[in-house]
Protein backbone atom coordinates (compact mmCIF):
# COMPACT_ATOMS: atom_id res chain seq x y z
CA UNK A 1 0.00 0.00 0.00
CA UNK A 2 1.08 3.64 -0.71
CA UNK A 3 -0.15 6.37 1.59
CA UNK A 4 -0.59 10.04 0.60
CA UNK A 5 -0.61 12.25 3.71
CA UNK A 6 -2.35 15.63 4.02
CA UNK A 7 -1.86 17.64 7.25
CA UNK A 8 -4.50 20.18 8.24
CA UNK A 9 -4.74 22.55 11.21
CA UNK A 10 -8.48 22.51 11.25
CA UNK A 11 -10.71 19.83 12.64
CA UNK A 12 -13.16 18.26 10.20
CA UNK A 13 -16.50 17.08 11.47
CA UNK A 14 -18.09 15.91 8.21
CA UNK A 15 -18.05 12.27 7.11
CA UNK A 16 -14.84 11.24 5.35
CA UNK A 17 -15.12 9.24 2.11
CA UNK A 18 -14.43 5.53 2.44
CA UNK A 19 -11.14 5.77 0.54
CA UNK A 20 -9.77 8.25 3.07
CA UNK A 21 -8.90 7.66 6.73
CA UNK A 22 -8.02 10.22 9.42
CA UNK A 23 -5.53 10.16 12.26
CA UNK A 24 -5.62 12.92 14.89
CA UNK A 25 -2.14 13.99 16.00
CA UNK A 26 -3.52 16.47 18.54
CA UNK A 27 -6.80 18.18 19.24
CA UNK A 28 -6.05 20.77 16.51
CA UNK A 29 -4.16 18.78 13.90
CA UNK A 30 -5.56 16.07 11.67
CA UNK A 31 -3.61 13.77 9.34
CA UNK A 32 -5.73 12.41 6.51
CA UNK A 33 -4.39 9.50 4.49
CA UNK A 34 -5.59 8.20 1.17
CA UNK A 35 -4.98 4.49 0.64
CA UNK A 36 -3.91 3.60 -2.91
CA UNK A 37 -4.32 -0.07 -3.87
CA UNK A 38 -1.06 -1.50 -5.18
CA UNK A 39 -1.88 -5.19 -4.75
CA UNK A 40 -2.59 -7.00 -8.06
CA UNK A 41 -5.36 -9.57 -8.50
CA UNK A 42 -4.86 -13.27 -7.74
CA UNK A 43 -5.23 -15.81 -10.55
CA UNK A 44 -5.61 -19.50 -9.74
CA UNK A 45 -5.99 -22.30 -12.28
CA UNK A 46 -8.70 -24.92 -11.74
CA UNK A 47 -8.29 -26.88 -14.96
CA UNK A 48 -5.71 -27.98 -15.90
CA UNK A 49 -4.49 -28.55 -12.36
CA UNK A 50 -0.84 -27.59 -12.84
CA UNK A 51 1.54 -24.99 -11.46
CA UNK A 52 2.63 -22.03 -13.55
CA UNK A 53 5.33 -22.97 -16.05
CA UNK A 54 4.56 -26.70 -15.94
CA UNK A 55 3.58 -28.66 -19.04
CA UNK A 56 0.13 -30.17 -19.35
CA UNK A 57 -0.31 -32.92 -21.93
CA UNK A 58 -3.57 -33.70 -23.68
CA UNK A 59 -4.81 -35.49 -26.78
CA UNK A 60 -7.91 -33.29 -27.04
CA UNK A 61 -7.74 -30.72 -29.84
CA UNK A 62 -10.12 -28.38 -28.07
CA UNK A 63 -9.61 -27.59 -24.42
CA UNK A 64 -11.36 -25.44 -21.80
CA UNK A 65 -9.21 -23.34 -19.51
CA UNK A 66 -10.94 -22.84 -16.17
CA UNK A 67 -9.67 -20.53 -13.46
CA UNK A 68 -10.51 -17.90 -10.89
CA UNK A 69 -9.48 -14.24 -10.80
CA UNK A 70 -10.08 -12.31 -7.57
CA UNK A 71 -9.35 -8.83 -6.26
CA UNK A 72 -10.84 -6.81 -3.43
CA UNK A 73 -11.55 -3.85 -5.71
CA UNK A 74 -12.95 -6.03 -8.49
CA UNK A 75 -11.63 -7.26 -11.84
CA UNK A 76 -11.71 -4.62 -14.55
CA UNK A 77 -10.10 -6.60 -17.38
CA UNK A 78 -9.38 -10.28 -17.91
CA UNK A 79 -7.56 -11.50 -21.02
CA UNK A 80 -6.63 -14.96 -22.28
CA UNK A 81 -4.09 -14.56 -25.09
CA UNK A 82 -5.36 -11.00 -25.67
CA UNK A 83 -8.99 -12.12 -25.88
CA UNK A 84 -11.33 -10.49 -23.35
CA UNK A 85 -13.02 -12.97 -21.03
CA UNK A 86 -15.87 -12.17 -18.62
CA UNK A 87 -15.54 -13.81 -15.18
CA UNK A 88 -18.59 -14.72 -13.10
CA UNK A 89 -19.57 -12.88 -9.94
CA UNK A 90 -17.44 -15.33 -7.97
CA UNK A 91 -14.42 -14.76 -10.25
CA UNK A 92 -14.68 -18.04 -12.21
CA UNK A 93 -13.75 -17.80 -15.87
CA UNK A 94 -13.82 -20.35 -18.70
CA UNK A 95 -12.33 -20.08 -22.16
CA UNK A 96 -12.43 -22.83 -24.78
CA UNK A 97 -9.25 -22.86 -26.82
CA UNK A 98 -8.12 -24.69 -29.95
CA UNK A 99 -4.74 -26.39 -29.81
CA UNK A 100 -2.14 -26.98 -32.49
CA UNK A 101 0.13 -30.01 -32.57
CA UNK A 102 2.99 -29.50 -30.14
CA UNK A 103 3.44 -26.70 -27.61
CA UNK A 104 0.67 -24.18 -26.94
CA UNK A 105 1.32 -21.25 -24.59
CA UNK A 106 -1.47 -19.23 -23.02
CA UNK A 107 -1.06 -15.97 -21.13
CA UNK A 108 -3.76 -14.96 -18.67
CA UNK A 109 -3.75 -11.28 -17.67
CA UNK A 110 -6.00 -9.75 -15.02
CA UNK A 111 -6.22 -6.05 -14.13
CA UNK A 112 -8.12 -4.71 -11.13
CA UNK A 113 -10.00 -1.42 -10.94
CA UNK A 114 -6.91 0.22 -9.47
CA UNK A 115 -4.89 -0.53 -12.59
CA UNK A 116 -2.77 -3.31 -11.03
CA UNK A 117 -1.81 -6.16 -13.37
CA UNK A 118 -0.91 -9.79 -12.95
CA UNK A 119 0.05 -12.27 -15.65
CA UNK A 120 0.11 -16.06 -15.47
CA UNK A 121 1.28 -18.45 -18.19
CA UNK A 122 0.33 -22.03 -18.88
CA UNK A 123 1.82 -24.43 -21.43
CA UNK A 124 -0.30 -27.16 -23.01
CA UNK A 125 1.27 -29.84 -25.17
CA UNK A 126 -1.14 -31.36 -27.67
CA UNK A 127 -0.54 -34.67 -29.40
CA UNK A 128 -3.34 -36.46 -31.22
CA UNK A 129 -4.48 -39.65 -29.54
CA UNK A 130 -2.47 -42.67 -30.57
CA UNK A 131 -3.80 -45.43 -28.37
CA UNK A 132 -3.44 -48.66 -30.22
CA UNK A 133 -4.82 -52.12 -29.66
CA UNK A 134 -3.02 -55.42 -29.43
CA UNK A 135 -4.49 -58.78 -28.60
CA UNK A 136 -4.99 -58.97 -24.83
CA UNK A 137 -5.19 -62.12 -22.76
CA UNK A 138 -8.37 -61.90 -20.67
CA UNK A 139 -7.95 -64.23 -17.70
CA UNK A 140 -10.34 -62.93 -15.06
CA UNK A 141 -13.96 -61.86 -14.79
CA UNK A 142 -15.58 -58.43 -14.65
CA UNK A 143 -17.37 -57.49 -11.41
CA UNK A 144 -19.42 -54.41 -10.50
CA UNK A 145 -20.68 -53.07 -7.20
CA UNK A 146 -23.30 -50.36 -7.83
CA UNK A 147 -24.31 -48.36 -4.75
CA UNK A 148 -27.32 -46.03 -5.11
CA UNK A 149 -28.78 -44.11 -2.17
CA UNK A 150 -31.73 -41.76 -2.52
CA UNK A 151 -33.91 -42.53 0.53
CA UNK A 152 -32.46 -41.48 3.89
CA UNK A 153 -33.83 -42.55 7.26
CA UNK A 154 -32.81 -39.43 9.16
CA UNK A 155 -35.43 -36.66 8.76
CA UNK A 156 -32.80 -33.95 8.35
CA UNK A 157 -30.96 -35.68 5.50
CA UNK A 158 -33.00 -34.83 2.42
CA UNK A 159 -33.82 -37.51 -0.11
CA UNK A 160 -32.55 -37.60 -3.70
CA UNK A 161 -34.46 -38.58 -6.83
CA UNK A 162 -32.11 -40.08 -9.38
CA UNK A 163 -29.37 -42.36 -7.92
CA UNK A 164 -31.31 -45.65 -8.19
CA UNK A 165 -32.44 -45.01 -11.78
CA UNK A 166 -28.89 -44.00 -12.70
CA UNK A 167 -27.47 -47.18 -11.19
CA UNK A 168 -30.05 -49.34 -12.97
CA UNK A 169 -29.23 -47.70 -16.30
CA UNK A 170 -25.53 -48.36 -15.71
CA UNK A 171 -26.27 -51.97 -14.76
CA UNK A 172 -28.22 -52.45 -18.00
CA UNK A 173 -25.47 -51.10 -20.24
CA UNK A 174 -22.74 -53.11 -18.50
CA UNK A 175 -24.69 -56.37 -18.82
CA UNK A 176 -25.95 -55.81 -22.37
CA UNK A 177 -22.80 -54.41 -24.02
CA UNK A 178 -19.71 -55.33 -21.98
CA UNK A 179 -18.11 -58.41 -20.43
CA UNK A 180 -20.07 -58.31 -17.17
CA UNK A 181 -22.13 -61.31 -16.08
CA UNK A 182 -25.38 -60.82 -14.13
CA UNK A 183 -24.15 -62.95 -11.22
CA UNK A 184 -21.12 -60.66 -10.86
CA UNK A 185 -23.01 -57.35 -10.81
CA UNK A 186 -24.50 -56.28 -7.45
CA UNK A 187 -26.90 -53.35 -7.17
CA UNK A 188 -27.35 -52.00 -3.64
CA UNK A 189 -30.43 -49.81 -3.41
CA UNK A 190 -30.48 -47.54 -0.36
CA UNK A 191 -27.98 -49.66 1.62
CA UNK A 192 -26.97 -49.00 5.20
CA UNK A 193 -23.36 -48.61 6.23
CA UNK A 194 -23.30 -52.28 7.27
CA UNK A 195 -24.61 -53.33 3.85
CA UNK A 196 -21.81 -51.44 2.10
CA UNK A 197 -19.09 -52.84 4.36
CA UNK A 198 -20.42 -56.39 3.97
CA UNK A 199 -20.34 -56.03 0.17
CA UNK A 200 -16.73 -54.87 0.24
CA UNK A 201 -15.87 -57.78 2.54
CA UNK A 202 -17.46 -60.23 0.11
CA UNK A 203 -15.50 -58.78 -2.82
CA UNK A 204 -12.24 -59.03 -0.89
CA UNK A 205 -12.89 -62.76 -0.36
CA UNK A 206 -14.13 -63.50 -3.88
CA UNK A 207 -11.95 -61.61 -6.35
CA UNK A 208 -8.56 -62.76 -7.60
CA UNK A 209 -5.59 -60.85 -8.97
CA UNK A 210 -6.91 -61.53 -12.52
CA UNK A 211 -10.35 -59.95 -12.03
CA UNK A 212 -11.62 -56.46 -12.79
CA UNK A 213 -13.83 -54.40 -10.47
CA UNK A 214 -16.02 -51.37 -11.12
CA UNK A 215 -17.42 -49.60 -8.03
CA UNK A 216 -20.12 -46.98 -8.59
CA UNK A 217 -21.50 -44.71 -5.86
CA UNK A 218 -24.35 -42.21 -6.19
CA UNK A 219 -25.70 -40.48 -3.10
CA UNK A 220 -24.90 -37.82 -0.57
CA UNK A 221 -21.29 -37.07 0.27
CA UNK A 222 -19.61 -34.70 2.67
CA UNK A 223 -16.23 -32.99 2.86
CA UNK A 224 -14.86 -31.97 6.26
CA UNK A 225 -12.47 -29.21 5.22
CA UNK A 226 -11.02 -28.82 8.73
CA UNK A 227 -10.10 -32.49 9.05
CA UNK A 228 -9.39 -32.93 5.32
CA UNK A 229 -11.64 -36.00 5.24
CA UNK A 230 -14.34 -37.01 2.75
CA UNK A 231 -17.36 -39.23 3.46
CA UNK A 232 -20.16 -41.17 1.80
CA UNK A 233 -23.54 -41.02 3.55
CA UNK A 234 -25.36 -44.40 3.62
CA UNK A 235 -29.14 -44.54 4.03
CA UNK A 236 -28.88 -44.80 7.83
CA UNK A 237 -26.51 -41.81 8.16
CA UNK A 238 -27.26 -39.34 10.94
CA UNK A 239 -27.19 -35.64 10.12
CA UNK A 240 -24.76 -34.84 12.95
CA UNK A 241 -23.05 -38.04 14.10
CA UNK A 242 -20.51 -39.61 11.74
CA UNK A 243 -20.86 -43.05 13.36
CA UNK A 244 -22.59 -44.52 10.27
CA UNK A 245 -20.81 -42.48 7.62
CA UNK A 246 -18.25 -44.16 5.33
CA UNK A 247 -14.87 -42.41 5.13
CA UNK A 248 -13.07 -42.13 1.85
CA UNK A 249 -10.09 -43.67 3.63
CA UNK A 250 -12.22 -46.74 4.47
CA UNK A 251 -13.09 -47.13 0.78
CA UNK A 252 -9.40 -46.78 -0.09
CA UNK A 253 -8.47 -49.49 2.43
CA UNK A 254 -10.93 -51.90 0.84
CA UNK A 255 -9.76 -51.09 -2.68
CA UNK A 256 -6.25 -51.92 -1.52
CA UNK A 257 -7.40 -55.17 0.13
CA UNK A 258 -9.47 -56.41 -2.82
CA UNK A 259 -7.12 -58.38 -5.07
CA UNK A 260 -8.53 -57.24 -8.43
CA UNK A 261 -6.04 -56.50 -11.18
CA UNK A 262 -7.95 -53.38 -12.21
CA UNK A 263 -10.28 -51.32 -10.06
CA UNK A 264 -12.25 -48.32 -11.26
CA UNK A 265 -14.14 -46.18 -8.78
CA UNK A 266 -16.86 -43.94 -10.23
CA UNK A 267 -18.54 -41.59 -7.75
CA UNK A 268 -21.36 -39.12 -8.20
CA UNK A 269 -21.31 -37.53 -4.76
CA UNK A 270 -20.44 -34.25 -3.10
CA UNK A 271 -16.78 -33.68 -2.25
CA UNK A 272 -15.61 -36.87 -3.95
CA UNK A 273 -12.36 -35.43 -5.34
CA UNK A 274 -10.52 -35.83 -2.03
CA UNK A 275 -9.73 -39.47 -2.79
CA UNK A 276 -7.05 -38.66 -5.39
CA UNK A 277 -3.33 -38.59 -4.82
CA UNK A 278 -3.16 -36.38 -7.92
CA UNK A 279 -5.71 -35.14 -10.39
CA UNK A 280 -4.48 -36.03 -13.81
CA UNK A 281 -5.93 -36.47 -17.25
CA UNK A 282 -4.37 -37.52 -20.55
CA UNK A 283 -0.82 -37.41 -19.30
CA UNK A 284 0.20 -40.11 -21.75
CA UNK A 285 -0.82 -40.24 -25.38
CA UNK A 286 0.76 -43.31 -26.98
CA UNK A 287 -0.04 -46.36 -24.89
CA UNK A 288 -1.06 -49.81 -26.06
CA UNK A 289 -4.33 -51.13 -24.67
CA UNK A 290 -2.44 -54.35 -23.93
CA UNK A 291 0.06 -52.47 -21.76
CA UNK A 292 -2.73 -50.72 -19.89
CA UNK A 293 -4.45 -54.06 -19.32
CA UNK A 294 -1.28 -55.87 -18.23
CA UNK A 295 -0.32 -53.32 -15.54
CA UNK A 296 -2.39 -53.22 -12.32
CA UNK A 297 -4.45 -50.08 -11.81
CA UNK A 298 -6.51 -48.27 -9.18
CA UNK A 299 -8.23 -45.31 -10.84
CA UNK A 300 -11.19 -43.08 -10.05
CA UNK A 301 -13.43 -40.71 -11.95
CA UNK A 302 -15.73 -38.39 -10.05
CA UNK A 303 -18.42 -35.84 -10.83
CA UNK A 304 -16.70 -33.08 -8.88
CA UNK A 305 -13.73 -32.17 -6.76
CA UNK A 306 -14.50 -30.45 -3.45
CA UNK A 307 -17.77 -28.87 -4.50
CA UNK A 308 -21.37 -29.96 -4.25
CA UNK A 309 -22.89 -31.74 -7.20
CA UNK A 310 -26.58 -31.61 -8.15
CA UNK A 311 -29.16 -34.38 -7.73
CA UNK A 312 -29.80 -34.62 -11.48
CA UNK A 313 -26.36 -35.67 -12.60
CA UNK A 314 -25.01 -34.47 -15.94
CA UNK A 315 -21.86 -36.48 -15.14
CA UNK A 316 -23.72 -39.81 -14.89
CA UNK A 317 -25.85 -38.95 -17.92
CA UNK A 318 -22.82 -38.56 -20.18
CA UNK A 319 -20.91 -41.44 -18.55
CA UNK A 320 -23.71 -43.88 -19.37
CA UNK A 321 -24.36 -42.27 -22.76
CA UNK A 322 -20.75 -42.77 -23.88
CA UNK A 323 -20.75 -46.38 -22.66
CA UNK A 324 -23.98 -46.96 -24.59
CA UNK A 325 -22.68 -45.47 -27.84
CA UNK A 326 -19.08 -46.68 -27.76
CA UNK A 327 -18.18 -48.86 -30.75
CA UNK A 328 -14.52 -49.48 -29.90
CA UNK A 329 -13.88 -53.14 -28.95
CA UNK A 330 -11.53 -51.96 -26.20
CA UNK A 331 -11.72 -48.57 -24.47
CA UNK A 332 -9.76 -47.51 -21.40
CA UNK A 333 -11.39 -45.64 -18.52
CA UNK A 334 -9.24 -42.62 -19.34
CA UNK A 335 -10.32 -42.63 -22.98
CA UNK A 336 -13.94 -42.95 -21.90
CA UNK A 337 -13.57 -40.05 -19.46
CA UNK A 338 -11.96 -37.92 -22.15
CA UNK A 339 -14.91 -38.55 -24.47
CA UNK A 340 -17.44 -36.88 -22.15
CA UNK A 341 -15.41 -34.59 -19.85
CA UNK A 342 -15.98 -31.42 -21.89
CA UNK A 343 -19.68 -32.20 -22.29
CA UNK A 344 -20.04 -32.23 -18.50
CA UNK A 345 -18.07 -29.00 -18.07
CA UNK A 346 -20.06 -27.22 -20.78
CA UNK A 347 -23.45 -28.32 -19.46
CA UNK A 348 -23.08 -28.08 -15.69
CA UNK A 349 -21.29 -26.26 -12.89
CA UNK A 350 -19.17 -29.24 -11.84
CA UNK A 351 -15.59 -30.04 -12.80
CA UNK A 352 -15.22 -33.82 -13.29
CA UNK A 353 -11.97 -35.42 -12.16
CA UNK A 354 -9.95 -38.46 -13.20
CA UNK A 355 -6.84 -39.75 -11.50
CA UNK A 356 -4.96 -42.31 -9.45
CA UNK A 357 -6.39 -43.43 -6.13
CA UNK A 358 -3.62 -42.83 -3.63
CA UNK A 359 -1.72 -45.57 -1.83
CA UNK A 360 -3.71 -48.57 -3.08
CA UNK A 361 -1.31 -50.21 -5.56
CA UNK A 362 -1.73 -48.47 -8.90
CA UNK A 363 1.14 -49.39 -11.27
CA UNK A 364 0.19 -47.37 -14.33
CA UNK A 365 -2.40 -49.58 -16.01
CA UNK A 366 -6.06 -48.78 -16.58
CA UNK A 367 -9.49 -50.36 -16.43
CA UNK A 368 -10.45 -51.59 -19.93
CA UNK A 369 -14.09 -51.82 -21.00
CA UNK A 370 -14.44 -54.67 -23.50
CA UNK A 371 -17.47 -54.94 -25.77
CA UNK A 372 -19.36 -58.22 -25.62
CA UNK A 373 -20.07 -58.28 -29.37
CA UNK A 374 -17.76 -55.81 -31.12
Amino acid sequence: MIFFVIISNSLYSQTVESEWSSIYISNKTQVTTKVVDSIPPVISLISPHVREGEFFKTDQERFTLIGKALDETGIATLLVNSKSVMPSSSGIFREEVSLVEGINKFNIIAMDKGGNLIEKSIIIEYAASNYYTEEINIQGDYYALLIAIEEYQHPKVFNLENPVNDARALQNVLLSRYLFKSENVSLLQNPTREDIINSFDELSRKLSEHDNLLVFYAGHGWWDKDANIGYWLPSDADKISKARWVRNSTVQDYLKEIKAKHTLLVTDACFSGSIFTARSFNTETSIAIKTLYDLPSRKAMTSGSLTEVPDESVFVKYFIDRLSKNEEPFISAEQLFGSFRMAVINNSEVLPQYGIIKNVGDEGGDFIFILRNP
